[in-house]
């Protein structure tokens, strides 16, 4: 009997480890395929990433030098002043035929005959429309250089440039390509000479507005961008910080209250386009403020920018452990003395941190600085926040609209520039948060 009445207890036993081991193998399991899952959905992340990035990259590292040949310029008196007025009249130095003077020095070059039209129309063509702008500077800058002979590095033609870059296919016939076979002939023996070269291209970064891709640069947008980010930080941080500070700390939590927080809640998740459509109703139709200005900008990406650091500053206010507060209120500090002197500098770190990507996030924004008229055509630098500029994603924006081929590299050029911008202030927000942080 007793043999008999063991059995089953020993078999149900059994069946329930046999049941428990069956249940911890599928936990297991399951646990497996989610971290599978997870690695799949990070990897398959990082790809499209890298394949962005290196898309950006293969089209826009090319911007960053611009083709440039090097000519012995004789600064003609008779081309540039014949009258010698230009001690009276300084327009003189302003309106000559500069564009003349490298044609002669690239003629003499390339020992082009001066009596064949056909072989001078395309030897001119491998120059930039913009030397004129650039030897009219040297020559306004210091007029003594009126009658020597220097040597200048010019720029080349936006088609000769990607075509020295080997962005034309120069394998198909000549009545398909922007760039013929003789100028093709002419920039063999430029470069062979060592006159012709891809140099840094520092005009990338100075150069305004232009329609040439050659002469077109972000200069006027970095200035903009500039002026925009700086009216935001004046603006958005101390009255997000001090709205944060009143909600948190001094206001009565009643409706009227829950009623603003979650407004402010919902105003951080508004498209932007309704923030320009704001502005241009309050800032340019009702104030009068001038369109394309860098102060509205400013004004509008502020108030884009509010919800984002009120909502970090009141995270960062109630990571402040309570102990604090009443400690400081213990030994007889008042309430806007713990504020100020105890919680508010420990929030510092949390509050810097929203701010930054807050910038960050306004420095990004494209669609609201469009409704208030920033893609005017600018290509003198703004002189004051008053004055008609645009922004860096404007620039792209509109680099991405122009039919060149040579935009498209600069557009990606551009690209690049911001994402750097973007990703120095967001480790200088990591970095902040780490120097600063205290953890309890």
């Amino acid at each position: 009997m007793t043999d008999a009445s063991l059995t089953p207890a020993t078999t149900a036993t059994g069946t329930r480890s046999h049941t428990r081991d069956i249940g911890l193998k599928a936990r297991y399991a399951a646990e497996r395929r989610f971290r599978a899952y997870g690695l799949a959905a990070v990897a398959l992340g990082l790809f499209f990433l890298f394949l962005l990035l290196g898309s950006v990259i293969a089209q826009g590292y090319t911007a960053f030098w611009q083709t440039s040949i090097q000519l012995d310029i004789e600064f003609d008196e008779e081309v540039i002043d014949p009258d010698g007025n230009r001690d009276s009249d300084r327009m003189v130095l302003l309106t000559a035929n500069y564009p003349l003077l490298a044609q002669r020095a690239l003629h003499e070059k390339l020992g082009v005959d001066p009596d064949d039209r056909a072989a001078r129309r395309d030897a001119n063509s491998l120059l930039s429309q913009g030397v004129r702008t650039q030897l009219r500077d040297i020559v306004v800058s210091d007029p003594s250089i009126i009658g020597t002979t220097r040597t200048v590095w010019v720029l080349a033609h936006g088609d000769i440039d990607s075509a020295a870059k080997g962005q034309f296919d120069l394998t198909v016939e000549e009545s398909r390509r922007r760039v013929n076979d003789r100028q093709l002939g002419y920039m063999q023996t430029l470069e062979e000479a060592g006159v012709m070269e891809g140099r840094f291209n520092t005009g990338l970064f100075t150069f305004g507005a232009s329609s040439r891709p050659e002469t077109a640069g972000m200069g006027v947008a970095i200035i903009g961008s500039f002026y925009m980010m700086a009216i935001v930080l004046v603006l958005a941080l101390p009255i997000g910080v001090a709205a944060s500070i009143y909600l948190e700390e001094f206001a009565p939590k009643n409706r009227l209250t829950d009623i603003i927080e979650v407004n402010i809640n919902n105003l951080a998740a508004v498209p932007s386009i309704v923030y320009g459509l704001l502005g241009l109703a309050v800032f340019i139709n009702f104030a009068g403020l001038p369109r394309s200005a860098a102060v509205v900008g400013g004004l509008v990406l502020t108030l884009m920018t509010l919800p984002t650091i009120i909502i970090a500053t009141r995270a960062a206010l109630k990571a402040v452990p309570p102990s604090i507060r009443a400690a400081a209120l213990g030994v007889g500090a008042s309430k806007m003395q713990m504020v100020f002197h105890h919680v508010l500098p420990l929030a510092a770190p949390g509050i810097l941190t929203g701010t930054i990507i807050g910038l960050a996030t306004a420095l990004g924004e494209t669609a609201p600085l469009l409704l208030i008229g920033m893609v005017a055509f600018v290509a003198d630098y703004p002189a004051t926040p008053f004055d008609p500029s645009t922004a860096l994603p404007v620039q792209i924006y509109m680099w991405s609209g122009q039919a060149e081929r040579a935009f498209v590299e600069r557009t990606s050029g551009a690209i690049i520039i911001l994402l750097l911008f973007l990703a120095v202030m967001n480790i200088t927000a990591i970095i902040l948060r780490r120097r600063f942080e205290r953890r309890w």
